[in-house]
């Protein structure tokens, strides 16, 4: 696993914009398409690049509200957190599920079309989670910086 800086340029590039082309992006590098293609599939095959997305802008499709959850599970019943992580996927608000060490053990971002969907999210979906104990809600007010290329 030895990358050089041509294998750091295309990881910029595709983080930048995961939709180029082999053909565009070794025209970026001045590499041939067959030869970026070569070291985009070994950049895929090492596990570097585990895969491309589109970032959906939430507020444009409606989502105005971002809030992120801590959620403590209760002790009472001691719920397997396997049942807790398959139920809380299946709520389509949350976009990411992750289990977390600290004060909490999950931190939950969900997304809602205003402060009172957020609340029938809350009450409806997450608070009847199997489970569920303390929840600790912040309110996204900006985002200043996306993931990138780390």
């Amino acid at each position: 696993m030895s990358w050089d800086a041509t294998d750091f340029a295309i990881l910029r590039a595709l983080s930048a914009d995961a939709t180029l082309s082999a053909g565009a992006l070794g025209r970026d590098l001045g590499l041939s398409q067959p030869a970026t293609w070569r070291r985009i599939k070994r950049l895929q095959d090492e596990g570097v690049l585990a895969g491309r997305r589109v970032d959906l802008d939430a507020e444009a499709l409606g989502f105005g509200v971002t809030v992120f959850l801590g959620v403590k599970l209760a002790t009472k019943g001691r719920v397997s957190l396997e049942d807790f992580e398959r139920a809380v996927t299946a709520i389509p608000e949350v976009q990411t599920v992750q289990h977390v060490l600290g004060l909490y053990d999950y931190r939950l971002r969900v997304v809602a079309r205003d402060l009172s969907d957020f609340e029938r999210v809350l009450r409806r979906r997450v608070m009847t989670l199997p489970g569920v104990g303390d929840v600790e809600a912040n309110v996204l007010l900006s985002e200043e910086r996306l993931a990138g290329l780390l």
